[in-house]
């Protein structure tokens, strides 16, 4: 019988919002709500750049191996050639990172 894990979406959520302010803070960015789940990382909607995006998706990746103990290549090409961005908001990256996180874990 195989255990299966889930992971705490919420938790995931939390250090995709920390990495975001924190990349905020140290940009400069400034806006008149705080990140959550809605929040665009990339389009016209977006307070990020490519280059913010990128630092992101870096800063998750350790954030995610220090809490987890698992190591993600975030940006590759399945997440590239899906329909429907992963990366358009902090919702739709929560629900691909624990996707990838359940897969790891439960193989």
């Amino acid at each position: 019988m195989t255990t299966l894990f889930t992971i705490d979406r919420g938790v995931v959520v939390a250090l995709i919002i920390d990495s975001l302010r924190d990349l905020y803070e140290q940009n400069g960015v400034t806006t008149d709500s705080e990140p959550d789940e809605g929040t665009y990382l990339i389009g016209r909607r977006a307070l990020l750049d490519s280059l913010g995006l990128v630092t992101l998706i870096v800063d998750l990746e350790q954030k995610i191996e220090e809490a987890f103990g698992v190591a993600l290549t975030l940006a590759n090409e399945r997440a590239m050639s899906q329909k429907n961005s992963p990366f358009l908001t902090v919702g739709s990256l929560a629900d691909y990172i624990c996707a990838l996180i359940d897969e790891q874990r439960n193989v």
